[in-house]
């Protein structure tokens, strides 16, 4: 059985943090819209690279079956994972609402 990662160790996450850590060194706040952009721009290059190559197997062109379905399965990963959080995070936000000051 395989172990679940942590989602901090997810390459979704991790690759757009260390891009905007990168990008703003030095400076004190990272904007949660640009880590929310850049891992939306990832989700979309990950489909975007299935929706390709099972194109290019389904013309015939010289492409693996495995990476094929590789490149499928981590693409629907990606997409359950971002359908995960974006509950979780209504579900946090509908929390705060309800908190009475």
């Amino acid at each position: 059985m395989k172990q679940i990662t942590a989602l901090q160790n997810s390459p979704i996450i991790n690759n757009s943090v260390n891009r905007i850590q990168n990008n703003h060194a030095g400076a004190d706040t990272i904007q949660f819209s640009q880590i929310f952009k850049n891992a939306l721009e990832n989700i979309n290059k990950i489909e975007n690279e299935s929706n390709l190559k099972t194109e290019q197997l389904a013309m015939g062109k010289d492409v693996s079956l495995h990476d094929v379905m590789i490149t499928a399965q981590k693409a629907a990963i990606t997409v359950e994972a971002t359908v995960q959080i974006q509950q979780k995070v209504i579900d946090a936000y509908n929390e705060v609402m309800r908190m009475q000051v």
